[in-house]
């Protein structure tokens, strides 16, 4: 029997609807000229929002630039299964960082760039929420107070899950996590704890702030965009679910996350100069239970002993996110009650 090789060839969404868009709709991952930042042969789980979030993020600020794009990544899960010692899947000028000083180190590339008159070339920082709300914390404020010429890509799944799934300080009420058990009256995270980094970012009116998730990419990859059109600190943070920490279906990644934005409980907006200049409305209102029920991290909220009060209290997190953003319209309202 003769054996003949197949070949297969990585075209994207090329090869699909996309082509049904005009040019300028297509996402960056339907060009054939795209640069795949990061490549295949990674190593990140099966599902991995990181990794997707990554992939379109990085291709986008390098179709707006022109393809002169440094990355500074600190230590976390995409530095890891991305490179592991020798390898890499980066394609781009990439640096790895220490946990919590990737603001630090992107403004000193932001520095020498400037000094060598290459105005061109921008600087893109990237970190999970373990390296920007907790240990990258205090540099990531110095970088917003001097507003250095950097973006800065938070890829936030809620966890320190590159290290065994224990709680930051983006971990959200009532999750279980390595170091939040689902045990007494107030099961998995304590409420009222952890940072809103968007806010906080906010806070120090910097050019330009935004929240995006992977269920919408061509939102992602605009958002980008627009960010490489201003100079000065701008900050971007992306829901990205991670089936492993969440304990979520691998294929479920990017219904969880649109759960999340059309919950409330992950409002998705911009802002520029400390106010929020647009926000992306919810289309069809859900309880946060649809979002909540299918991650094993709040597995003990149903079952055979539900916590309806606790499921409440989240809801009420959501309606203060809608209330606050706007994130409904009357008509969205209107058939949230008619279905």
């Amino acid at each position: 029997m003769t054996r003949q090789p197949v070949h297969f060839y990585q075209v994207g969404s090329f090869a699909v609807g996309n082509r049904l868009l005009s040019s300028d709709d297509r996402t960056v991952q339907s060009q054939r000229e795209r640069t795949n930042s990061i490549d295949s042969g990674h190593r990140a789980c099966q599902g991995c929002g990181e990794a997707l979030g990554a992939r379109y993020a990085l291709d986008a600020a390098m179709r707006a630039t022109n393809g002169h794009v440094v990355a500074v990544n600190a230590t976390g899960c995409l530095e890891v299964f991305s490179t592991p010692y020798p390898e890499t899947s980066w394609r781009i000028p990439w640096l790895h960082s220490l946990f919590g000083n990737a603001p630090a180190v992107a403004t000193g590339v932001a520095a020498a760039l400037r000094v060598k008159g290459k105005s061109d070339v921008r600087v893109v920082a990237q970190a999970g929420d373990g390296g920007t709300v907790d240990i990258g914390f205090g540099a990531l404020s110095g970088m917003f107070e001097r507003n250095d010429d950097v973006l800065f890509i938070c890829y936030d799944n809620e966890g320190y899950m590159n290290t065994g799934v224990q709680r930051s300080a983006a971990t959200p009420p009532a999750a279980r996590t390595a170091t939040t058990d689902a045990v007494g009256p107030e099961p998995g995270n304590v409420f009222g704890t952890g940072k809103d980094l968007p806010r906080i970012a906010m806070a120090h009116d910097i050019p330009y702030v935004a929240t995006a998730t992977v269920a919408d990419l061509h939102d992602l990859e605009r958002k980008v965009e627009r960010a490489m059109e201003i100079r000065g600190a701008r900050y971007l943070h992306v829901l990205v679910p991670c089936p492993l920490g969440w304990g979520s279906a691998s294929n479920d990644t990017i219904h969880i996350a649109r759960l999340a934005k059309e919950s409330g409980l992950f409002p998705v907006f911009e802002a520029e100069n400390g106010t929020v200049t647009s926000v992306s409305t919810i289309r069809r209102r859900v309880p946060v239970e649809q979002y909540l029920s299918l991650q094993r991290r709040y597995g003990h909220l149903f079952g055979k002993s539900p916590r309806p009060d606790i499921v409440a209290r989240i809801q009420a997190i959501a309606d203060n996110n809608i209330a606050r953003y706007g994130l409904v319209d009357d008509a969205t309202e209107s058939m949230e009650v008619n279905t």
